[in-house]
């Protein structure tokens, strides 16, 4: 190998990130060395507040360095010899997405840690190795490089499900997801070993080349690693994970994994699916039908029963996989580029809506059950307006981001022919409607609690300002930008995915 004809840039974001993770881990242990113990509570805060601002650099770094690849048409490998890692427009815009979606995520931690008492620096260390671990996964053009990405995403998460040790519920999220994340792990790689027995290469380009639809071998490499992806993307009947881990870990960590790791995981399926395969037939259509349609139905059901808001996002998160899942079954480029448009939008109404979970927590416990939320709008009349803002463009209303990305997803299932799929999926959307509006008639039209709720910091109102503001913004001008142009989503998806090999 020639290390002149190595393409370092490749590795930008990924580097980023890499070294915040290290600044904060060295900048935690040099800053505890001078606390007092006589004002360490505050003197944590402070330290927390550092290494917030340690990780926000590092990201805002990462954001860029990937930005710039995508507005520069960067299409390149880190080792052309042997490429495993890539820097296309794909991978860079799906990197601007994650990026973003941990910015956001730390800002609303800065103080919910303290509110719970579990302002430890690790914490950012953590994400932004976990986020390290989806750029790698995003970038990859080889099933090993995959599989090195998932686990450095997936190790970091199992640790902060669990980060509020004292919590028995947090532990039991932290325990049930490394169990289930390591079941599928294990199922992906022996997929994963399955497609290479099959086909002799570990490459995408190799296997696309090589792969047998009518070989048996090469066929259950493939459902394998499909259902690997399933559990990643809390798909139906591989979900029941998730209800649990969303409840269980600290609502921050909950926020950024509904966001970050759905991306990741969507964004490298897609790749798996456009770079690694031939045209394999209605055979995989089918089996992505019927996912979609599971994921919808059970998803929208199961939330009506909720009583925790966390659960009930939870379960509205599977039903918005199989929304997601609609524009696998469409299959062309236009239903890919409204898969990415919807990825987008979605973590501006999902961070959102947890950001108002995060705002209501004080005195070390969680506002998250739907009865927490009663009266909300005479105490805090502007957080209510938020969490109906967020709850509308769940559920699709119109003039919101939410119904803008229902609405080209489905559109594109009609203009590929699935018409009965996309009439479910308005069917279940309309049943969200349901669900959604509990909470803002919990907080508009039920008696007013005794608790007064903490008030939100200027982080958390930054986060929230951002996403309504996305919420809003993409809702009335999701492609026809009479303000910034270089904010038309629809063409930027279209473009990162026209320029996939």
């Amino acid at each position: 190998m020639n290390p002149s004809a190595l393409q370092f840039h490749v590795l930008g974001p990924v580097a980023f990130v890499s070294i915040g993770s290290l600044a904060v881990l060295l900048g935690e242990v040099f800053l505890s060395r001078k606390v007092d113990p006589g004002d360490k509570e505050v003197a944590e805060a402070r330290i927390g507040s550092l290494l917030a601002a340690i990780s926000t650099v590092s990201l805002l770094l990462a954001i860029y360095a990937a930005g710039f690849a995508f507005f520069h048409g960067t299409s390149a490998a880190f080792n052309p010899g042997n490429p495993m890692l890539s820097l296309d427009p794909l991978s860079s815009f799906a990197m601007m997405l994650v990026g973003v979606g941990a910015l956001l995520s730390v800002w609303l931690s800065i103080t919910y840690l303290p509110a719970l008492h579990i302002n430890h620096g690790e914490y950012y260390a953590l994400l932004l190795l976990a986020t390290a671990g989806m750029f790698v996964m995003i970038s990859s053009v080889n099933m090993i490089a995959v599989f090195m990405g998932l686990e450095l995403m997936s190790i970091p998460i199992y640790a902060l499900a669990g980060f509020n040790r004292g919590n028995l519920r947090s532990n039991e999220s932290g325990l049930k997801y490394f169990i289930i994340g390591t079941f599928a792990s294990a199922i992906l790689l022996y997929g994963m070993a399955l497609l290479y027995g099959a086909t002799g290469h570990t490459d995408f380009a190799g296997i696309r080349a090589a792969f047998d639809p009518s070989s048996p071998l090469a066929v259950a490499g493939l459902v394998l690693v499909v259902v690997g992806f399933a559990f990643k993307i809390s798909s139906v009947p591989f979900h029941q994970w998730t209800p649990d881990v969303y409840e269980g870990a600290p609502t921050s960590v909950t926020a950024f994994m509904s966001v970050t790791v759905k991306t990741s995981a969507f964004v490298i399926l897609l790749r798996f699916l456009t770079l690694a395969l031939p045209e394999v037939g209605d055979d995989l259509n089918a089996v992505f039908w019927v996912l979609a349609a599971l994921s919808m139905v059970v998803g929208n059901f199961m939330a009506i029963i909720q009583t925790n808001v966390k659960r009930l996002l939870a379960y509205s998160s599977i039903a918005h996989a199989g929304y997601l899942l609609v524009g696998f079954v469409a299959g062309t480029e236009e239903a890919r580029a409204a898969v990415l448009f919807y990825l987008m939008i979605y973590m501006f109404m999902n961070l959102g809506a947890f950001g108002v979970v995060v705002a209501l927590a004080q005195g070390g416990r969680e506002s998250d059950r739907i009865d927490d939320f009663a009266g909300l709008a005479q105490r805090r009349p502007g957080l209510a307006a938020l969490m109906t803002l967020f709850m509308l463009a769940l559920a699709g209303i119109p003039g919101t981001a939410g119904f803008m990305g229902k609405f080209y997803i489905f559109s594109a299932a009609v203009q590929a022919g699935y018409i009965w799929l996309a009439i479910l999926g308005v069917l279940t959307s309309v049943v969200s409607v349901y669900y959604y509006l509990r909470v803002p008639v919990a907080m508009y039209m039920s008696d007013d609690t005794e608790e007064e709720p903490a008030e939100a910091s200027s982080s958390e109102l930054v986060v929230l300002g951002l996403c309504a503001l996305a919420v809003i913004y993409f809702g009335l001008f999701p492609n026809h930008d009479p303000l910034f142009d270089a904010l038309r989503l629809l063409d930027l998806a279209g473009t990162a995915i026209a320029q996939v090999p």
